[in-house]
């Protein structure tokens, strides 16, 4: 019976989570708190079960899982989120009653890493600008339109130099360019540049790609400051968390020909964009869609199933760390 199986509450659901939870719906009895307005403990009461017999939640970023959250559980025992990062939950709290956060670690990495190359590539040869153009130009001549730069052996600045800016490191290799990195630690496995400070690795720098998480130390990493060390002729691409950049500063650097350009996947607040960057050629914005992929979210899917298997059945966790 449905009553017998260990609760799942849904607070957010994965992406392709109709065929998630087909899948799975022998295993678990899914509290689809993410499709009513209730408060939580009414929607619990709506379906007939007590707060103590929660022991697992699947969460993702729209629906953060608070201290609050945490604490009317207190049988609470994982955390599994369909994202890379875990900014959207109170890992402290987590921590302190002992409750494993599963993400999905290096599942998303080159995926995200192939993103924010797509993004330097189009920005800096203006690819959806020059669509944008030829498809409004009836006749136009190749000299019309502003020339673009070539990648090859630029200065790449990478902030955040875990999974996915290693990977991001290995393609960008293959196109000759002078990989440098900051991080909270020198990683003494590779022989890129480290700097210490990233206003030093923006002065050095042609580009900065931004792979590192959010965290009270990270937010707004990249500061006027930052931007003006890039300088006129530096570009940026995001593809962490959107508040690592300080946006509005990012916006008037862009629109005064601060900095030369910007691609962007993710944005301060979601899923609101400046309304500002619409009208730049010099900027590329993509819908938070670095691992849109089917092939990404299955993937997702069978990591957070293995992992809520193995906890139900105190197996040894499929844990990645939260970075």
């Amino acid at each position: 019976m449905d009553s017998e199986l260990p609760a799942l509450l849904v607070l957010g659901p994965p992406m392709v989570f109709k065929l998630f939870q087909s899948h799975y719906s022998h295993k678990y009895r899914f509290l689809n708190a993410f499709s009513s307005h209730l408060p939580l403990p009414e929607f619990l009461q709506t379906q007939q079960t007590h707060p103590s017999s929660v022991r697992a939640i699947l969460c993702n970023p729209r629906q953060p899982v608070t201290a609050d959250v945490i604490r009317s559980l207190p049988s609470l025992g994982i955390v599994a989120t369909t994202t890379v990062g875990a900014d959207h939950i109170d890992t402290a709290e987590c921590r302190r009653r002992g409750i494993q956060v599963v993400t999905l670690g290096s599942q998303f990495a080159p995926d995200v890493a192939d993103m924010a190359v797509a993004l330097l590539i189009d920005v800096m040869f203006k690819i959806s600008a020059g669509d944008r153009f030829a498809k409004k130009s009836i006749h136009f001549k190749p000299w019309s339109f502003p020339s673009g730069s070539k990648l090859g052996g630029k200065r790449v600045g990478i902030i955040g130099l875990g999974r996915i800016g290693g990977e991001v490191a290995k393609r960008l290799e293959a196109f000759d360019c002078i990989i440098m990195y900051h991080s909270r630690n020198k990683n003494p496995s590779v022989s890129y540049t480290f700097y210490s400070n990233v206003v030093d690795l923006a002065s050095n720098s042609d580009v900065l790609i931004l792979c590192c998480p959010l965290t009270e130390q990270t937010k707004y990493i990249v500061n006027k400051e930052v931007m003006l060390a890039l300088g006129k002729d530096g570009i940026i691409v995001n593809v962490g968390r959107g508040a690592l950049i300080d946006e509005k500063e990012l916006v008037q650097c862009l629109m005064e020909g601060e900095i030369r350009g910007a691609g962007l996947d993710v944005f301060e607040n979601e899923p609101n964009v400046p309304e500002e960057l619409f009208a730049l050629d010099n900027v590329v914005l993509s819908p938070h869609a670095a691992a849109y992929t089917l092939d990404c979210f299955m993937d997702a899917c069978e990591h957070v199933a293995k992992s809520l298997d193995a906890f139900f059945s105190s197996k040894s966790l499929i844990i990645s760390p939260i970075t």
